[in-house]
């Protein structure tokens, strides 16, 4: 081999050195810009006040007269329920007011014979009547407890036992009343019976009142959860209101990503549903307190970051922001 191709081969294996070299080089660089480059993305949610509906007496789901998505206004109707339970101590509440005031009638304008004797026949009437009650409350409890009669027709045999009960006490007072009649604390005393059997009856009114559900405020409905037909109970939620007008959103945000971050201060936050950012400002900041949402910093964890709670609202109001739609932080 001659000097000049030796020195051409040593050229051209110079050349291949320098190129891979150039190569690792270049790749190098391109690793160094684009690894680790992304920056990091907290991703929250958006949430909406909510209040639930419910009655304060048990019944069953007569009508709902709106549908979920509907937006209704405080005063709306909701829901309407059905409680004959109710509607007996109604009755009960009636009767017992009629009593009273019967009572304290005949304590004011005292007792004649005729009213003797009608109050006696009263009495021996209601006796009767009480008789009945028992007899068929007893036999509708054998019944129930033998699991052939339901217990709602069970109640409703107790609730008439109980309401003859009443009836012949009240009949009793009225006969001894007649009989003795009625000095100054008689009076006194049958007035505060009236005031009484009163207030019974507007107790009961305010249960009427529970039957029918109207909202509070204006909101959407979010979530429906009784069928019609189906039996609820005391506290029992019904439907579920978003207040569509107090949004916010939420992220949880590890210790270390908090610059920034205090009460007060404002972010922007990317909004996938519409493909634009915007601005929201922090009124809400709390440590998660759970173990679980530690992260060790290094492998000998020498300490560990916290996961911190934000809320924030946005600066301006959003038309057709949801609950549910994603926040992003980069």
């Amino acid at each position: 081999m001659s000097n000049s191709q030796a020195k051409k081969q040593h050229n051209n294996i110079l050349l291949a050195i320098l190129g891979f070299a150039a190569v690792v080089v270049i790749v190098a660089i391109i690793g160094f810009f684009a690894l680790d480059r992304d920056p990091e993305i907290i991703q929250g949610q958006v949430e909406v006040s909510e209040y639930r509906v419910s009655s304060k007496v048990p019944g069953r789901i007569l009508e709902i007269r709106v549908k979920e998505g509907d937006f209704v206004r405080a005063g709306d109707t909701l829901a309407i329920l059905d409680a004959p339970e109710v509607r007996a101590k109604m009755t009960q509440a009636q009767s017992a007011e009629q009593g009273a005031s019967a009572l304290e009638q005949m304590a004011k304008a005292g007792a004649r014979k005729e009213q003797v004797q009608g109050a006696y026949q009263l009495l021996q009437q209601a006796k009767a009547g009480l008789e009945i009650a028992e007899k068929s409350y007893r036999r509708v409890q054998r019944l129930y407890d033998e699991g052939v009669m339901s217990a709602q027709k069970r109640d409703e045999a107790e609730a008439m036992f109980k309401s003859s009960e009443a009836q012949v006490r009240a009949a009793q007072s009225q006969y001894e009343m007649a009989v003795n009649g009625a000095r100054q604390e008689e009076k006194l005393a049958a007035q505060a019976q009236v005031n009484r059997a009163k207030g019974a009856v507007q107790e009961v009114n305010a249960y009427i009142d529970e039957t029918i559900q109207v909202a509070q405020m204006d909101g959407e409905v979010s979530s429906i959860y009784p069928k019609v037909g189906e039996l609820v109970g005391t506290g029992s939620p019904i439907m579920t209101i978003s207040l569509m007008d107090d949004m916010w959103g939420t992220f949880n945000v590890r210790e270390d990503q908090l610059e920034g971050m205090q009460t007060g201060s404002e972010f922007t936050a990317f909004v996938p549903a519409f493909n634009k950012d915007i601005k929201m400002r922090v009124y809400h900041l709390k440590d998660q307190g759970s173990y679980a949402v530690w992260k060790a910093t290094k492998a000998n964890g020498q300490y560990d970051l916290k996961t911190f709670e934000v809320k924030a609202r946005p600066v301006e109001k959003i038309e057709g922001l949801r609950p549910g739609m994603s926040l992003v932080i980069k």
